[in-house]
């Protein structure tokens, strides 16, 4: 009798034994599906927070209860079904979030280069007007010294006060005295111009010295002589009160020959055309320019109009 109670125990728990491999292998595969959502869910965190700045997770996973014999198996089951459920919600909301924050970064992306765009073009420096039209280059630069247009249509039924027209005799005495500035001759066009109009600059004839260097410019624009050519037209300018268009000259000149024999000076020049513009905070720019581009091989004579014109406009 005894054996066959202890034959009956070792058959019940035997059954036992068996049904627990069972359980187990029904619960590999949501385990495994939760360390791999887990792993996801530690990869997106990484890519949402890259400073690794740690957050705490929504979801906590709870502490597994010793199973007191005589439970159902489903138990676990059911609380990993539920945890799965819930990280998938959760990585597919972060995954929304990450969708989102993209988006809202391609838009700072590209209005920071539209903005920068914007910049550059107010930065950039203004353009200088054909040579044609010396009435645009005074508004460009805010040249208030009376510039040439076109003549109005005369008016002799309602006659204006003005001031007196230059009296022939003046007329005629100016004329000769320009005639009588020798052209010269050498054979070499392009520095007879430029010599020609700096006789002209030189005996302080400014209106016809600049419609004779503006002229050579346009003719011998290529030659070597167009550096110092252009360079005497902004001083012509800038001699007969015209510092706008004296600085469209200087700046022209250094923008399209920075080799030329004169570009240096054209920007010392451009440095004491903005002074009288009233704009020191641009003089100051164009001294660090011709300090840092030509800085060794400046004359003393340029070196010193650069020292002055950095105390006139009171460079730091």
């Amino acid at each position: 009798m005894r054996h066959a109670f202890f034959a009956t125990s070792a058959l019940a728990w035997g059954a036992l034994f068996a049904l627990v491999p069972s359980a187990s292998a029904q619960n590999a595969p949501v385990e495994t599906r939760v360390d791999r959502l887990e792993k996801e869910m530690r990869a997106v965190q990484r890519k949402v927070f890259p400073a690794g700045t740690p957050i705490e997770a929504e979801i906590t996973r709870p502490t597994t209860p010793g199973i007191a014999p005589g439970t159902p198996s489903s138990a676990p089951i059911a609380d990993l079904t539920a945890r799965v459920g819930a990280l998938e919600s959760q990585l597919a909301s972060i995954t929304g979030q990450v969708e989102e924050n993209s988006f809202k970064l391609k838009q700072l992306e590209d209005a920071f280069t539209k903005y920068k765009a914007e910049a550059d073009a107010r930065m950039a420096p203004p353009e200088a007007p054909p040579v044609a039209r010396p009435t645009a280059a005074a508004e460009i630069v805010g040249d208030t010294a009376p510039v040439a247009t076109k003549p109005a249509t005369p008016k002799p039924a309602t006659p204006k006060a003005a001031a007196p027209a230059p009296t022939p005799v003046a007329s005629e005495a100016r004329k000769a005295a320009v005639a009588a500035i020798e052209q010269p001759d050498t054979g070499d066009a392009a520095m007879d111009a430029y010599s020609y109009g700096y006789r002209l600059w030189d005996a302080k004839f400014y209106p016809e010295a600049q419609a004779q260097l503006k002229a050579t410019v346009e003719k011998y624009g290529t030659a070597s002589v167009a550096s110092r050519t252009q360079n005497l037209l902004g001083r012509a300018y800038l001699d007969d009160g015209k510092p706008a268009l004296a600085s469209v000259a200087f700046y022209e000149n250094y923008q399209k020959r920075p080799r030329g024999d004169r570009a240096a000076d054209s920007l010392a020049y451009l440095g004491e055309a903005l002074i009288q513009l009233k704009k020191p905070a641009d003089a100051c720019k164009v001294y660090a320019e011709l300090e840092q581009v030509y800085g060794t091989t400046l004359s003393a004579s340029l070196r010193g109009m650069m020292d002055k014109g950095r105390t006139k406009a009171k460079c730091s």
